[in-house]
């Protein structure tokens, strides 16, 4: 029975040994290169249990590089990275001329006039409204009657001081 039992140990331990090399032979082999790969034919050898000389003369494959790729310390943050600015080109518009103020049209249409002893007094219509103007009136604070004659009235626009003239009639 104790020739039983070294047996089954025996076989055991062999099994054992056969499951962790076998992998190995049966895997390819990630780092080996296809022509590194060295066949072993069977000989005969001189000695007993001796490799033959091919076999022996087979180099150990390399080593992994297991060095990590980049900066082990570099400095890392949970912030966002900042984004850089974008930078749109706008055409470059010259500063627009800016016309100088002119003298709008006299926005009054004569309607008559009335001679009251020494007194001229004219009545102009701007729009809906019918204004009665004397010389030296203001009408909206921006026209200023300087002048009646008989035939134009002679006005002057307030906000750049500038003169016109409206026909009132004729000479006849």
């Amino acid at each position: 029975m104790d020739i039983k039992r070294i047996s089954g140990w025996l076989a055991f331990f062999g099994v054992a040994a056969a499951l962790a090399w076998l992998p190995e032979y049966f895997s390819p082999s990630e780092d080996a290169d296809s022509s590194a790969v060295a066949v072993v034919t069977p000989g005969r050898s001189t000695s007993r249990g001796a490799l033959p000389a091919s076999a022996a003369k087979v180099a150990a494959p390399p080593l992994k590089d297991l060095s990590p790729a980049g900066d082990l310390f570099a400095a890392k943050s949970w912030k966002a990275a900042p984004s850089l600015a974008t930078v749109t080109e706008q055409p470059l518009n010259p500063t627009p001329v800016v016309p100088a103020p002119s003298l709008p049209p006299v926005p009054f249409q004569f309607v008559g006039r009335l001679h009251d002893r020494s007194d001229l007094q004219v009545f102009l219509q701007d729009g809906e409204k019918i204004y009665v103007v004397r010389s030296g009136d203001v009408i909206d604070d921006t026209w200023k009657i300087t002048g009646i004659s008989e035939v134009e009235l002679q006005l002057i626009y307030l906000p750049l001081h500038l003169s016109q003239t409206l026909s009132v009639g004729s000479t006849q």
